[in-house]
């Protein structure tokens, strides 16, 4: 973002005026649509947002350090930094990467857990450990993170191995669209699954940011 005259001027704490006070949210590009919502919907000006390629989502060991990446390359200009970030297959390593670099991240183990709710989401463990998710993101994207990834177009013989273990798909729906619905059926259908649709929301999420 280019600086006025105005905007030159430095707080005591060494930021551009401009950003006196602002928060940074580096968060998975799988979670853009959602943040801008939150955002629009709160008034949030305060918060501005830098998403990583929704692609880590598929390699979880890039992640950490294209987050520590993203904190050098902006801490400077910020008040504040957070990751938008669940664990998301990284073991943990994720949540001590940030805490050596002195910046929080949202709590859980991967989104499915926080837009359920993680308290929610942690009393179904135990039970719904057969359901296979897909967010309002996968769903849109349901070919290029899960059909393509898996090798599914090429070897669709393999669809029955990979979900033997499986016994539905839920799809945990952040808004309330007919069309999305309907493409969810459609991705349960192609992976032999029933199908069970779930609203909520943008769950944990939401107050997360609103913290800030």
């Amino acid at each position: 973002m280019a600086l006025t005259l105005d905007d030159d001027r430095l707080t005591d704490e060494g930021l551009p005026a401009s950003h006196a006070g602002r928060v940074l949210l580096i968060a998975c590009g799988a979670l853009a649509h959602e943040i801008l919502a939150l955002k629009t919907a709160n008034g949030w000006d305060h918060l501005d947002l830098q998403c990583l390629p929704a692609k880590l989502h598929l390699y979880p060991e890039k992640i950490i350090p294209a987050v520590e990446a993203a904190v050098h390359e902006h801490r400077a200009a910020y008040a504040g930094i957070f990751v938008v970030y669940a664990d998301c297959g990284t073991g943990g390593l994720l949540f001590e990467k940030c805490k050596e670099l002195g910046v929080e991240m949202v709590s859980g183990p991967h989104c499915y857990s926080f837009f359920e709710g993680n308290a929610v989401f942690a009393e179904r463990a135990e039970t719904e450990f057969t359901a296979f998710y897909l967010t309002d993101f996968l769903v849109r994207q349901f070919d290029a993170f899960v059909w393509r990834p898996m090798g599914l177009d090429r070897h669709p013989e393999l669809r029955d191995m990979y979900f033997q273990h499986y016994t539905k798909l839920v799809y945990q729906a952040q808004t309330n669209d007919p069309a999305l619905d309907a493409k969810a059926q459609e991705c349960a259908a192609r992976l032999g699954l029933a199908y069970e649709r779930r609203y909520t929301g943008y769950g944990d999420l939401t107050g997360a940011l609103a913290a800030l």
